[in-house]
C-alpha cells in the first residue's frame, strides 16, 4: 500500500525543490501532500493525523505534534540540526527521527567567509581594512561543513586548524589541516575561530567567558551554528573588555540590540538564520529527505537516524 507523506514547511521550499521531492515519491507510488507557509500550529497538527512520514524544515516536531501523527513512523528534517524535534517522545512513540547531513554544508561554508570578509573589511564602510590571506582560521568541529571550509580558506591563503575530538588527528591531517589537541589552543592560535558544533545540552553556552578572553588581538568568532552554543553574558563582557573582539553570527543573540547600542561596528548579525539558505541548498536538503523515507519503508534504512 502507498504511503501519505506531509511535506510541512512553515518556510516553503523552493519549487524546483518541491517539484522533485514529488517526483520522488510519485516513482515510489506515494501520496505527498503539502501544508506550507501555515500559520497555526493546528494547521500542522489536523495535517499529520493520517500521515505515515514527513519531512519538515525548522518547523516544529514536539509531543503535541507526535501524539497527533497517529500513523506517523518518520520524520525527517531537511538540514543538519535537528534541535526542532523531540527525540524522547518521538523515540517512545516508535518515530524515527533523521537529518540530512552534509546536503547544507556548502551553504553555510560559503556564508562563514561572507560573515568573516564583512568584519574585516569594516561593513565596507569606506575604511581601510583587513585581508584573509595570512591569516588563520580554526573550525571547532571538523564535519561536513568544516570540510568545506578548508577549501574555501585555502583559496584565500589562510592557516586552516581545527579541534574535533570525535575526528582522528589523521583524517584533519589528510586535508591540509592542523590538528589542536584543546579548545583553548585552538581559540589562542586563530585569528578567526569558525564554530560548527551542534545544539546539544553539553554545548549550550559552552563558548564562555575563560575560552573568549584566550582569543588574540583582532581577532573574530564566526557563529552558524545555534545562538545557544554562546553564553551572552560571556559575550557581553568580552565586548566590553577587548575593544579589538569582533563577532559575526547568522542568527542574532538575544542581547542583540545591546551589542549595537554599545558596540557597533564590530558585529554583522543577519536578519534571520540562514546559513542554508540558498536554493542549491534548499533542493539538495529536500530531495535527500525524500529518499531517505523511500529507503526506509522500501528497505528497512536507518542510516542518517538521530533517535536511537
Amino acid at each position: 500500500m502507498g504511503k501519505k507523506i506531509l511535506l510541512a514547511t512553515e518556510k516553503p521550499f523552493a519549487k524546483s525543490a518541491v517539484t522533485g521531492i514529488s517526483d520522488i515519491f510519485k516513482k515510489a507510488g506515494y501520496e505527498m501532500v503539502a501544508l506550507e507557509s501555515y500559520k497555526a500550529k493546528e494547521d500542522l497538527l489536523d495535517a499529520v493525523s493520517d500521515v505515515d512520514g514527513m519531512i519538515i524544515r525548522s518547523d516544529i516536531v514536539d509531543e503535541a505534534v507526535l501524539s497527533a501523527a497517529k500513523n506517523l513512523r518518520i520524520v525527517v528534517r531537511a538540514g543538519a540540526g535537528y534541535d526542532n524535534i523531540d527525540l524522547k517522545a518521538a523515540s517512545e512513540r516508535n518515530v524515527v527521527a533523521m537529518n540530512t547531513p552534509g546536503q547544507n554544508s556548502n551553504a553555510v561554508a560559503e556564508l562563514v567567509f561572507a560573515l568573516m570578509l564583512n568584519l574585516a573589511r569594516g561593513a565596507f564602510s569606506g575604511k581601510s581594512g583587513s585581508e584573509l590571506r595570512g591569516k588563520k582560521i580554526g573550525l571547532q568541529a571538523y564535519g561536513a561543513v568544516g570540510r568545506c571550509v578548508t577549501p574555501i580558506a585555502k583559496g584565500f591563503g589562510m592557516e586552516v586548524f581545527a579541534f574535533d575530538p570525535f575526528v582522528p588527528a589523521e583524517a584533519i591531517q589528510k586535508d591540509g589541516v592542523t590538528p589542536v589537541n584543546s579548545l583553548e589552543e585552538l581559540y589562542q592560535a586563530c585569528d578567526y575561530v569558525s564554530i560548527h558544533i551542534p545544539k546539544t545540552k553539553e554545548t549550550v553556552n559552552s563558548i564562555n567567558f575563560a575560552l573568549l578572553s584566550r582569543m588574540k588581538k583582532g581577532a573574530a568568532l564566526i557563529n552558524t551554528a545555534r545562538a545557544e552554543v554562546i553564553d551572552e553574558a560571556s559575550l557581553l563582557k568580552i565586548f566590553a573588555e577587548r575593544p579589538d573582539f569582533k563577532y559575526g553570527a547568522d542568527v542574532a543573540p538575544a542581547c542583540a540590540a545591546e551589542i549595537a547600542e554599545k558596540f557597533a561596528g564590530r558585529f554583522v548579525f543577519t536578519a534571520k538564520k540562514m546559513g542554508a539558505q540558498t536554493e542549491e541548498a534548499n533542493v539538495n536538503a529536500g530531495l535527500a529527505a525524500a529518499n531517505q523515507i523511500v529507503a526506509f519503508f522500501e528497505k528497512g534504512d536507518k542510516t542518517f537516524q538521530v533517535n536511537k
